[in-house]
């Protein structure tokens, strides 16, 4: 095992891998920006190393800069969590070639994954489900691009094979707007990835999104420990997350998740991962697979039992899987909410120093977050600031305790989408279960709507 790991990352992850590590008597680096030198993981950490200024262009996505941290400190190996450089293989890569652990996946597998084109051709190859829709990138000549649209059906969706993160799609609905449509999203990938490659998929009118995470270990053993219905969404980005997923039927958990834990042994790959998937009458249909830690990871925790973070950990140091899928039993459920640092319903950005702090309790709840009474939230980064968990016995009891839990939690002096969590948690298409990726966006158009 490490002796030492840097944590190559800011905010509650960052103190989430650094609480695991301290459980496996494992020393932490932590990195950080100008920005966040008064942070609680900081503070926290054996020893930490300043990297540069605010801007995450110049501290946490300087390749040089990390690394050289870990030469000086003399740690084992690099954690990266999640967003920055932790789907970055040529970041692996140099981890690796600079004689440190990357605990992640090998450079191949993030490559092979990351490219959304590429990622589909496997997972058709290793049997798993995906949207009916182009083979491979789209061509350039205009009547191909038309014929392609025509036999998947309208309307379809362009995406960028270098995409992520909500961004590089468009919907279009008619052939008259479909040229116009790629050029545009060519132009946008090419700008945000530097990869101007598309694709095209059938759109799906009314998914929910469904993931599946599994670990593999370097001897050929792959697991997924269940599902976790992430569909309350806005612009593509999650906003709660729930495991197990809602009427989901247990032989096609137990099918979709082995096909996915099949696909891991098949491309060779290590550590935690997600297949994301939209799910419509009845089917599920690939859309891409996250190398890395999930922001959501924690209610797979809580239905399971087996710590995520420390997993990575121990994969990444060679050991086997502890488990085979036979011994992984689900119990329970649990709620997940984002809380972000933004107006509940403008969903503009609040930063600023929180005047006053009480995070909730009771039975069955947990806190991840690394803020606290007198802490600044800087503007240079994304507005999550935390996330409150809720278990239960059942669906029911864990929406009962999220509920509570909102009530008491106190963040004052800047603004936070606790009230919207509170809303949709008394929301009874939320509270009925099985909503689609799209009905957040609907219901906040309607009031809107009805506002004016």
């Amino acid at each position: 095992m490490f002796g030492k790991v840097l944590i190559a990352n800011r905010g509650e992850i960052a103190l989430r891998i650094q609480r695991a590590c301290r459980e496996m008597g494992i020393r932490t680096v932590v990195v950080h920006s100008e920005a966040d030198t008064e942070a609680k993981y900081v503070k926290l950490a054996d020893e930490s190393v300043c990297i540069g200024p605010p801007a995450a262009s110049a501290s946490y996505l300087n390749i040089p800069a990390i690394i050289s941290a870990a030469e000086v400190t003399d740690a084992e190996a690099i954690h990266p969590g999640y967003g920055f450089l932790s789907e970055n293989a040529d970041f692996a890569d140099k981890v690796q070639k600079s004689g440190f652990v990357f605990i992640g996946p090998h450079p191949e597998n993030i490559r092979l994954m990351g490219d959304k084109v590429s990622a589909k051709a496997a997972m058709i190859r290793a049997g798993v489900p995906c949207v009916p829709g182009s083979e491979g990138a789209l061509p350039e000549a205009p009547a191909e691009v038309i014929k392609i649209a025509r036999k998947v059906g309208y309307p379809v969706i362009i995406k960028a094979a270098g995409g992520g993160g909500g961004r590089g799609m468009r919907v279009v609905h008619t052939e008259a707007a479909l040229l116009n449509a790629v050029s545009m999203t060519r132009a946008e990938a090419q700008a945000a990835f530097s990869n101007p490659t598309v694709y095209i998929e059938k759109f799906l009118e009314n998914p929910r999104h469904i993931e599946f995470q599994v670990f593999a270990d370097e001897h050929k053993n792959a697991v997924y420990l269940g599902e976790r219905d992430c569909s309350m969404q806005r612009r593509h980005q999650k906003i709660i997350e729930e495991a197990p997923a809602p009427d989901l039927p247990a032989k096609l958990r137990e099918r979709v998740g082995e096909r996915c834990a099949e696909a891991c042994r098949k491309i060779g790959y290590r550590g935690a991962g997600t297949f994301e998937f939209l799910y419509e009458n009845g089917e599920f249909f690939f859309i891409e697979m996250n190398t890395r830690v999930q922001v959501e990871h924690p209610v797979t925790e809580m239905i399971t039992g087996i710590d995520v973070v420390q997993m990575q950990i121990r994969i990444a140091a060679g050991e086997k899987l502890p488990f085979r899928q036979r011994d992984i039993e689900f119990r329970g459920h649990a709620i997940e909410c984002r809380i972000n640092a933004e107006d509940p319903y403008r969903f503009t950005p609040s930063p600023g120093r929180i005047a006053s702090y009480h995070p909730p309790g009771g039975p069955g709840i947990r806190v991840d977050s690394h803020i606290y009474a007198g802490y600044t939230v800087p503007s240079n980064y994304d507005s999550m600031i935390g996330k409150l968990i809720a278990y239960g016995a059942t669906r029911d009891q864990a929406i009962r305790r999220m509920r509570i839990a909102l009530s008491e939690m106190v963040i004052e002096g800047i603004q936070t989408n606790i009230p919207l969590h509170l809303e949709l948690l008394h929301d009874s298409r939320f509270v009925r279960g099985g909503t689609s990726i799209h009905y957040l966006e609907q219901k906040l158009a309607q009031e809107n709507k009805a506002a004016k």
